[in-house]
């Protein structure tokens, strides 16, 4: 994990890191609000219930009062934030939102915004 990044940012990643080992799945994701609080999350995969850990984050985040988020971070093994999660992220974060997506080992391969 790069050490050029921002205390809080590094704490997200590994919030979203460790979620994703321990529980065993595909995605982790955290968020973090205006007020600093952090919400963390893994893939949801059940019959009638689907959502990624980010899409799952952002729905703890709003059902716990948020208002706005700082920012957001998912750690996958895919390439790219999907267009789906990022929307999850600017309807609470707005467009300018920082997503951090990092690869398993922590190390941050993109930084792209909600917009």
């Amino acid at each position: 994990m790069s050490d050029e990044l921002p205390p809080e940012d590094r704490k997200i990643i590994t919030l979203a890191r460790s979620t994703r080992a321990r529980n065993g799945v595909p995605e982790g994701a955290a968020v973090r609000d205006e007020t600093g609080r952090t919400y963390v999350a893994g893939t949801v995969a059940l019959e009638s219930l689907s959502l990624s850990a980010l899409q799952t984050a952002v729905a703890m985040a709003v059902a716990s009062g948020a208002t706005s988020l700082e920012a957001a971070a998912v750690v996958s093994e895919a390439d790219a934030v999907p267009d789906a999660d990022r929307a999850a992220v600017r309807d609470l974060g707005g467009a300018d939102t920082p997503v951090l997506l990092a690869g398993p080992d922590g190390a941050v391969r993109a930084t792209v915004t909600a917009g």
